[in-house]
């Protein structure tokens, strides 16, 4: 199923809060970034968040799945629930790492 550009609207709507949020589009999908962190991974209109026991004490319910053919295991966040969304960033906003910038190649 393709991604649309609504839903992503939509993720960033429930993702709001008193941190910075951004998209980036990457290869079809989306990556959701609070404060530069990569928090959200938004794949075939699912988001999903990285399978860490710190998430798992706020979705103690929550399914788990696949964001694409490779990838490793993620928790399925629950889209609609705006408040549990907040949990999950203000869970793992302080410990996710800003990632280190990639050094241009030189020709």
């Amino acid at each position: 199923m393709a991604m649309t550009t609504d839903f992503i609207e939509y993720v960033c709507e429930q993702a709001s809060g008193p941190w910075e949020l951004r998209c980036r589009k990457m290869f079809g999908e989306y990556m959701v970034y609070v404060n530069d962190k990569p928090i959200l991974l938004v794949c075939d209109n699912t988001v999903f968040v990285k399978l860490l026991p710190e998430v798992a004490a706020v979705l103690p319910d929550a399914e788990t799945g696949f964001p694409y053919a490779g990838a490793s295991e993620h928790y399925v966040m629950p889209v609609d629930d705006s408040e549990a969304m907040a949990r999950v960033i203000e869970v793992l906003e302080p410990i996710i790492p800003v990632p280190k910038p990639r050094k241009k190649r030189v020709a």
